[in-house]
């Protein structure tokens, strides 16, 4: 069974088990401040689970791409990637524990077909600090499931992660107790640092057993479910939310509770043919399968080079089909990197050609079956790859001359040099190090300390630069905020009727003490232009209108309102409509997640204070509010 057929038995699984399938959000999301990509499957229903009602029910199911940039460092074991699919499903105050439990446990089982004997899992040992009892009942639950399944299964008090690693399983032992540092779900983490006003609580987590050889025992102590080592792996993890923490700082469970459950496509995937090792799936093999062609090399004696390759060109190719090019910024900065590293590994490999055009290819035939509402460029992708890859093999020729011309006068290279090489001329310092030894030119002896000094000296200098910035759409929910999200909808409909109706936003940045808006237009606006815009958006603002929204289906509301929207393959069903002045004859009607300030004439006196070229064919207001 490879990993397509994964996820389409998941999600129909679910639909018989009374979900409704939701559309996976884009790797990049329009307005959270908060990360640079979708790093969970339960980040975009964030709101629904602080209580926000979700406009198909109660019950979803869907797979979502994510990316987490913070575990690139440790690409090149079996089991981490920057990029994966989580399998999700929740319960918006409907089912809770049995239900879950029961329904993952067969979906394992009867539809993946996995040897329940190799599965584990764990459970809350409780918080004697906060009130917070051990969750007993999750732990009963799981014990009838594998009974049903003609499993005894024995609970162990393990506690801590460190004291499991001294004390290993004894016999029997299947349901493990450990504390908030492993089976306790809040966006803080555990429960000291759970944030105030916040859905939270017991978790658990399921794991499968690739058995006792694949342990390090003096690497990583003695095996457990929640030891570092390559035998046990998780498999899915479902969050209980029951509490939230009130503003003294204690618990209250919650009248309506939430069930969170995600599930990593690879690593069942993995389980599913019996190996610890996410990148011998069929979302992964065929991309190995065409590295151990073009370099020749076998992949049991490259792993780490190839397990990198194959993860970071899988997740550039999902940025790229969204839309996403490489720049020197924000998300397109962090695809760049993955394009160039993976550049790298190759020259490791003895690939000096371009290759992207041979994987890039495999890459997409992998991932046909993911909906075309997120990969909304696929047919663009391969050739922005290709540009990048260009770019960077010319790079590196720059690179090369310029170190030639450094250790022209001088045999020595300081960190200081190295640095200027990597940050000036995009040459990395790794492979400025292995030129370095290659050319027999000789390295300071504290080379590595000098280049975290200049390093350190360019992030310091880049936050004092970019204080208040953020990442796209609203930087926070403040009163200011929310004024300035509605004058943005003011500006853009002023635009529209003044200068030309085909205007829409190509971009926004939000914060408490203006707004910047991007919008297509191929020629720069005359101050006749931004001084009629202005007075009007304040005429508007004078004029006192009410804003309100409402919920609609998607056509009623594309075909029958006519409401402004630009990705209406990507919306929902049933969406959110902001309505600004008159009903019937409305100012501005827009699709918007919100929120918004009740009537215009609180808002204050829009001014634009710069107008300027964003990029080719988009420009950019930069506008605030006055007193």
């Amino acid at each position: 069974m490879d990993a397509n057929n994964i996820r389409q038995k998941f999600l129909d699984f679910q639909t018989r088990k009374g979900h409704k399938v939701i559309q996976p959000a884009p790797l990049v999301l329009e307005n959270d401040p908060t990360t640079l990509f979708t790093g969970s499957g339960m980040q975009p229903l964030l709101p629904y689970l602080l209580g926000e009602p979700h406009p198909e029910g109660k019950r979803l199911t869907d797979s979502q791409p994510s990316m987490r940039l913070q575990d690139i460092e440790d690409v090149g074991d079996p089991r981490h990637t920057t990029v994966f699919e989580m399998l999700g499903n929740w319960s918006l105050g409907d089912y809770f524990k049995e239900e879950q439990i029961c329904n993952f446990f067969e979906f394992l089982t009867k539809e993946v077909g996995l040897d329940p004997n190799k599965i584990y899992v764990t459970c809350f040992i409780g918080n004697e600090k906060y009130g917070i009892p051990k969750d007993t009942e999750a732990a009963e639950i799981w014990q009838k499931v594998f009974k049903d399944a003609g499993i005894d299964a024995k609970i162990a008090e393990i506690g801590s992660a460190k004291e499991g690693d001294k004390r290993g399983i004894k016999e029997g032992e299947r349901i493990f107790f450990y504390d908030d540092h492993e089976n306790w779900w809040s966006r803080g983490g555990g429960c000291e640092t759970t944030p105030i006003g916040d859905p939270c609580g017991p978790d658990s987590e399921v794991f499968y057993d690739f058995g006792e050889d694949k342990q390090d025992v003096a690497k990583y102590g003695l095996a457990h479910p929640a030891s570092d080592g390559a035998r046990f792996m998780e498999i899915g993890n479902q969050v209980f939310m029951q509490y939230r923490r009130l503003e003294d700082g204690s618990f209250k469970e919650l009248e309506k509770k939430n069930v969170d459950f995600g599930g990593g496509l690879e690593r069942i995937a993995a389980a599913a043919i019996g190996s610890f090792d996410v990148f011998k799936i069929s979302l992964m093999k065929p991309i190995i399968d065409k590295l151990e062609e073009i370099s020749g090399k076998k992949y049991e004696n490259n792993t780490d080079e190839m397990r990198v390759i194959a993860d970071h060109i899988r997740g550039a190719y999902l940025l790229a089909s969204q839309g996403l090019v490489p720049s020197n910024k924000t998300q397109g900065y962090a695809m760049r990197r993955l394009v160039r590293r993976a550049i790298l590994r190759a020259l490791d490999l003895g690939i000096s050609q371009n290759f992207l055009s041979e994987i890039v290819p495999i890459v997409a035939n992998n991932y046909k079956d993911l909906p075309d509402s997120i990969l909304t460029h696929r047919e663009l992708a391969l050739d922005v790859l290709l540009k990048e890859e260009k770019a960077f093999r010319q790079t590196l020729n720059k690179g090369l001359k310029e170190l030639g011309k450094m250790t022209r006068n001088s045999k020595i290279l300081d960190g200081h040099d190295l640095f200027k090489l990597q940050d000036t001329y995009g040459f990395p310092l790794e492979l400025s190090i292995e030129e370095c030894y290659r050319e027999g030119i000789e390295l300071s002896e504290k080379h590595r300390e000098e280049f975290e000094e200049s390093l350190k000296e360019q992030r310091e200098r880049s936050q004092t630069a970019s204080k208040g910035m953020f990442k796209g759409g609203l930087e926070d929910h403040g009163e200011q905020t929310v004024k300035y999200h509605t004058a943005c909808h003011l500006l853009l409909a002023a635009l529209q009727n003044l200068v030309d109706k085909s205007i829409c936003q190509r971009g926004s940045n939000i914060t408490a003490e203006r707004v910047r808006f991007d919008f297509n237009l191929d020629h720069k606006m005359t101050e006749e232009e931004l001084k009629k815009v202005e007075d009007q958006v304040n005429e508007w603002i004078k004029a006192d209108l009410p804003v309100v929204f409402d919920e609609y289906e998607k056509s009623y509301a594309r075909d029958t309102l006519k409401a402004h929207g630009q990705f209406w393959d990507k919306y929902p069903d049933v969406l959110k409509v902001y309505t600004i002045g008159d009903f019937d004859d409305p100012i501005s009607r827009e699709v918007c997640g919100g929120p918004h300030v009740e009537h215009t004439g609180i808002l204050g006196h829009f001014k634009i204070v710069k107008e300027e070229s964003s990029s080719a064919g988009v420009r950019r207001i930069k506008a605030v509010l006055e007193a």
